[in-house]
């Protein structure tokens, strides 16, 4: 393989994994001065503020976790693959979907194939 080519693929997915890291740190920041606007202007009760913070702060991990996923994918099977690489790859997949899930739960409070409770009006 070009070395060329393996060079722009491994700097692809370093830019990658710098957007999900960011995309975590600048949601936790936007999450954590919501809710500090919230407590201080005393919008609402305390807890909602808390559920509020909880679920923009758990968003933003989630979608920085799907780039942080992406950023793995792109060098290991875009570069020459071996079995140990991916075997790797198929580990951290496997660890960052079960921390996705767990999230996804935390957040919509229920499990991904159960319906979501009506909105009342």
């Amino acid at each position: 393989m070009d070395t060329s080519f393996a060079n722009v693929v491994e700097l692809v997915g370093q830019a990658v994994d710098v957007a999900g890291v960011a995309l975590i740190v600048l949601g936790a920041l936007m999450a954590t001065v919501g809710f500090a606007f919230r407590t201080i202007s005393r919008q609402g009760p305390f807890h909602e503020a808390y559920r509020g913070y909880r679920q923009g702060l758990g968003r933003a991990i989630l979608l920085g976790l799907e780039f942080l996923v992406a950023g793995d994918i792109i060098r290991t099977v875009a570069v020459a693959p071996t079995f140990a690489s991916v075997g790797v790859l198929a580990l951290i997949v496997i660890v960052r979907t079960f921390l996705s899930f767990s999230l996804e739960v935390e957040l919509e409070n229920r499990l991904p194939w159960q319906t979501a409770p009506q909105q009342r009006n």
